[in-house]
């Protein structure tokens, strides 16, 4: 039997057992579209991801913003890229430096992740004329390479620097930025190499993707926007070793919920959906073409639609389960 013949049996098996666990997809990402399985309220069985846009230098963060549509960012063109009307790549905002990770705050501006050398942070780049830099360092010393941010409703942000700048001594962690601005806070350091994060309903609960880890955590957060509480909210069932072949890893990058409180998380397994008590509900297989997928996000106008980048690459998969609408991201 051919690796395509089994792997094509074992999803039928799959579907046919209802099954919805890591084994579901217990082969590794492949770089072909697959069908989805059936996870109960969240995607219908047989759902097919649909490849929107391919061939850009990067693709990452997409984000749906009401009256402007879907945007992402390509980091390598130094653009944040709105999909248009006809589905396609349009520059929403150009001239900046290598942005990552994007979030809308409370004001309806935009605040996008800096990375190029000497500039990395998250400032706001929209609307124009409030362009403002936000943070650009800790302690006096520069962030490693800033990779994912939210927004609570309060005005803080919350961010992430896998890398750490070792040479400064800064590690890596997840920062704060308070209300009104101010000097950025490390909150933790204690997330492993912390990447996508996000927010529960009520903002009282952070939660981390550790992509040199296999594990997403909790934190409690307090009032001042610091966190307490470390636990493991969730194990992923993504593994590999391509850049850490002493231990398996997760590589778990963005991270999203739904209303109902499941959170979304991409990994070397693809999307991997949990329960908001932290157990696995199943996998939906995705791969961008030329590497695993790096964030996601939904959007369209009733929130029903999951949209997937990395790669240069943009996908996008209708669901069943419906994105929060508290806030954008």
């Amino acid at each position: 039997m051919t690796r395509r013949a089994l792997m094509t049996l074992t999803f039928a098996l799959a579907v046919g057992l209802g099954a919805s666990s890591a084994v579901a997809q217990s082969w590794p990402n492949t770089k072909e579209l697959q069908l989805a399985p059936d996870i109960p309220g969240v995607i219908a069985g047989g759902t097919m991801p649909e490849v929107v846009v391919k061939g850009l230098t990067s693709a990452d963060d997409p984000l749906w913003i009401p009256n402007v549509g879907l945007i992402f960012s390509e980091s390598q063109a130094n653009r944040i890229v709105r999909l248009d009307e006809g589905d396609k790549p349009v520059t929403f905002l150009g001239d900046l430096l290598n942005p990552l990770g994007m979030t809308l705050d409370g004001q309806g501006q935009l605040i996008s992740i800096q990375t190029r050398p000497g500039s990395m942070g998250p400032r706001v780049v929209w609307p124009k004329g409030k362009e403002k830099i936000l943070a650009t360092e800790y302690q006096g010393k520069p962030f490693g390479r800033p990779n994912d941010i939210v927004a609570d409703k309060n005005g803080g942000l919350y961010f992430t620097d896998p890398p750490g700048n070792p040479q400064a001594g800064v590690p890596s962690a997840v920062y704060y930025v308070p209300p009104g601005g101010g000097a950025a806070m490390r909150v933790t350091d204690e997330a492993g190499r912390p990447n996508g994060l996000q927010l529960s309903f009520d903002e009282t609960i952070l939660y981390v993707n550790d992509t040199g880890g296999i594990h997403v955590y909790a934190f409690d957060v307090q009032a001042d926007g610091r966190l307490a509480n470390r636990r493991i909210f969730a194990t992923y069932a993504g593994r590999t070793t391509a850049s850490t072949p002493a231990a398996p890893v997760s590589a778990a990058d963005g991270l999203t919920l739904d209303d109902q409180g499941r959170l979304y998380a991409l990994t070397e397994a693809g999307i991997e959906v949990v329960s908001p008590a932290g157990h696995p509900l199943g996998i939906i297989p995705v791969w961008c073409i030329t590497r695993r997928c790096q964030n996601l996000g939904f959007g369209g106008p009733d929130r029903r639609t999951l949209y997937i980048a990395g790669g240069g690459t943009l996908i996008r998969i209708p669901m069943l389960a419906r994105g929060y609408a508290g806030r954008v991201k």
